[in-house]
């Protein structure tokens, strides 16, 4: 309860209202309120307190969107080692290898990461490939090596890997031919602003026209030459 009457005093609706009874008293004591000046006074600070503006709270300061990528920049780094550690057929660590470049480039701080992190599907591609699809592929092709070698036969985990590496880096690539294709959007139309302005501007120079006179006709030879044309 302290609380409040204390933010109450210290509000604008209370300081307003008390500046507008004070200039009721400063009537009061000029001697033009009379024996009603507590209803003046009164009613200036209800005057005064209803127009002041209400009390606003300050919005709430939510982390920039590309401040989120921090934690999977560092999952990204401790799926490298961990991917350093294992031992992989040549082929699915190269193409891994690949995948994880193309992870890293999406994630480096500067403008290609604050583009990635406005599209909130793309964060969760990266995402989903760091923290689960790259090592579950892994995981379970050191596992399945394990029983392959107990009970041969079937297809071969290497196969599998590989082709689960491949789907994985074509989803990479997507997100990343997606994101250059927006670039590309962006730049096509700043290209079309500036060849509407320079058409415009073209025209105001020239009198109001953006073509050139025609020279073909016998007054603009006439006029181009000092003589009339030949016929």
């Amino acid at each position: 309860m302290a609380e409040r009457v204390l933010g109450y005093l210290e509000s604008a609706r209370n300081l307003t209202g008390s500046a507008a009874a004070l200039g009721g008293l400063l009537v009061t004591f000029a001697g033009f309120a009379g024996v009603y000046w507590p209803v003046v006074v009164g009613g200036l600070y209800g005057a005064g307190a209803l127009l002041a503006p209400p009390r606003r709270p300050p919005a709430p300061a939510f982390e920039e969107p590309s401040s989120r990528l921090d934690e999977l920049r560092a999952d990204l780094v401790t799926l490298r080692a961990y991917l350093e550690r294992v031992e992989l057929p040549p082929a699915a660590a190269e193409r891994l290898e690949a995948l994880t470049g193309l992870l890293d480039g999406l994630l480096a701080p500067g403008w290609v990461s604050e583009a990635l992190a406005e599209d909130p599907e793309g964060v969760h591609v990266v995402a989903r490939a760091v923290r689960r699809d790259v090592p579950e592929s892994v995981d379970a092709y050191l596992r399945t090596r394990w029983w392959t070698r107990l009970a041969p036969g079937g297809r071969a985990p290497e196969e599998e890997l590989e082709r689960q590496v491949a789907l994985l880096h074509g989803e990479a690539q997507a997100l990343v031919d997606g994101l250059r294709e927006a670039e590309e959007l962006r730049q096509r139309s700043h290209t079309r602003y500036l060849e509407d302005r320079g058409g415009s501007t073209y025209a105001e120079d020239r009198g109001g026209s953006a073509y050139p006179k025609d020279q073909s006709s016998p007054g603009a030879a006439r006029a181009e030459t000092g003589r009339p044309p030949e016929p």
